[in-house]
């Protein structure tokens, strides 16, 4: 009885230690910040996190968790080193908005490109040839190609990519050019005057133009565009200006007669606006063309639908503006803002 009794106590001895030696070594584990090594995947712990956030860099990929708001700022925090010429997809500035977030790092490599008798060199991550010719200063034209060649250079083989650039002849030269977006602006019966709102960021277009280019002694002098093409149009900045005022005591009467013609608040100050300008808020208003009332409808009788009181109702003449207004406009907003374009509606 007594050995059972003490081999149970050695049991229970030996079986704590085990587990205290697993927890050591799970807890060394998991505070050790390790790096992709052979192409495996690895996961560097963060005392504070938000996101996963994975960076692909040659072939080796390394996993952070991180409160990082930028791409820039994730990979600082990663103490990845990005050099000249160097490219990163998403670009620096890019919000990180997501969990399990990608990285992608393209190194810049050598390349040589020989033009002719000449060369030269760039540092490029890219592999688009027409990219590449143009980080180097080379004009590649409509029916010109650069072809990769072997590198026979001892010193440098498997250092530097090297192109040749095959001239065809052709002197035409297609490009890809910025079109620059418009600023339009809108009246807003509903902001307050004097205040502004950005309604629509603007974006710049893009078109694609071909040149006939005119060379004196192999050096460009002129273009002559033979033709052109819009590939993406642009799209206007639309900034929303505030038109709303306070109601003057001398149009509290027409503002009464507009709410019981059905008129909302947040149309009141446009319904106002364009009441005004066009006859006053005078129910008798006319002019030589036939025009009449205070929606000046051509002619007046059209009001007739509203009511039979059409010419000395004013409630009724509202009503049948509003008709109107929504009909060809599709409110107040844009019908004031029609008039302010053309000083009529």
């Amino acid at each position: 009885m007594k050995l059972t009794y003490k081999f149970d106590k050695l049991l229970d001895y030996l079986t704590a230690i085990s587990i205290a030696v697993v927890v050591a070594v799970l807890v060394g584990v998991s505070d050790r910040a390790t790096f992709a090594e052979g192409g495996q995947d690895a996961v560097v712990q963060d005392t504070v996190s938000s996101r996963y956030v994975s960076f692909y860099d040659n072939g080796e990929k390394l996993t952070v968790k991180t409160e990082a708001h930028t791409v820039r700022e994730a990979i600082e925090r990663a103490e990845i080193v990005i050099n000249d010429g160097d490219s990163v997809e998403p670009g620096l500035d890019t919000e990180i908005n997501a969990d399990n977030y990608y990285i992608n790092i393209y190194r810049a490599r050598p390349v040589i490109i020989r033009d002719g008798v000449a060369e030269k060199y760039v540092m490029t991550a890219s592999y688009d040839y027409k990219n590449i010719a143009a980080e180097a200063g080379l004009t590649l034209y409509d029916g010109d190609e650069m072809k990769l060649v072997p590198n026979t250079s001892f010193l440098e083989s498997g250092i530097n990519t090297t192109y040749e650039v095959v001239r065809n002849g052709g002197r035409t030269l297609t490009v890809e050019e910025e079109i620059d977006f418009g600023e339009r602006t809108e009246h807003d019966a509903s902001l307050a005057s004097g205040t502004t709102e950005v309604r629509q960021l603007g974006e710049v277009g893009v078109k694609r133009v071909s040149y006939n280019v005119l060379y004196i002694d192999n050096e460009e002098v002129s273009r002559e565009m033979i033709s052109e093409e819009v590939v993406r149009e642009p799209v206007d900045r639309v900034v929303a200006v505030g038109t709303k005022k306070s109601i003057p005591p001398e149009w509290e009467q027409c503002a009464d007669w507009a709410r019981a013609a059905g008129v909302s608040e947040g149309d009141l100050s446009a319904a106002l606006d364009l009441i005004y300008h066009e006859s006053g808020c005078r129910v008798d208003a006319a002019n030589a063309s036939g025009a009449y009332g205070i929606p000046q409808a051509l002619p007046g009788s059209k009001m007739a639908s509203m009511g039979g009181d059409w010419e000395t109702n004013p409630v009724t003449q509202i009503r049948w503006m509003i008709g109107y207004v929504n009909g060809r406009y599709g409110g107040w907003n844009q019908a004031i803002e029609y008039w302010y374009s053309h000083g009529w509606y």
